[in-house]
């Protein structure tokens, strides 16, 4: 009789703990998930940059760390006079340890002279405060439509560089 209920204590023991090690959080899950964020970064009290999305999914648990947002965002990059420039795509990963944005799908920025740049992907150096791709793009100014294969800017879009463009362009004579 007792060896009959160490026998059923070990078997239920073991089945409990094929049950445990399955709820185990795989290496490729994230190890949270938010909803409805909004982070801002700052530099010395001023604010720099703020990015706000509906979902963001924690992968911190990974050895090269990033947080990614399934849901798309909405980055909001303030220059040293306070002014603002939107950038909004339908998905965007941050590198933890580069501070690298990634945005990609439908990517739509506007800058605050109203100057308008569409790209599939565009890269946001947090470090360097620096916008980049190297995908086609479509950036519209005040009378132009550009389109080139790439595009630099710092954030105050003072560097504003179309790569190999192409398009109409007017030109003050």
């Amino acid at each position: 009789m007792v060896i009959a209920i160490v026998m059923t204590m070990f078997v239920s023991c073991g089945k409990n703990l094929n049950e445990v090690n399955k709820l185990d959080v795989s290496a490729n899950e994230p190890i949270g998930v938010a909803e409805v964020i909004n982070l801002k970064y700052t530099d010395s009290g001023r604010l720099k940059a703020n990015l706000i999305s509906p979902k963001m999914l924690d992968y911190s648990n990974r050895e090269f760390a990033f947080s990614e947002f399934p849901e798309g965002v909405h980055l909001y990059l303030y220059d040293k006079d306070n002014n603002k420039s939107t950038v909004i795509s339908d998905y965007a990963i941050v590198y933890d340890q580069t501070g690298l944005i990634d945005m990609q799908g439908h990517v739509v920025l506007a800058t605050s002279t109203n100057d308008t740049l569409f790209a599939d992907q565009l890269y946001y150096d947090q470090n360097k405060q620096w916008l980049s791709t190297n995908q086609p793009v479509k950036f519209r100014t005040k009378g132009d439509l550009i389109n080139g294969n790439g595009f630099d800017s710092d954030v105050n879009f003072k560097e504003a560089e179309v790569l190999e463009i192409n398009g109409i362009i007017t030109l003050d004579e």
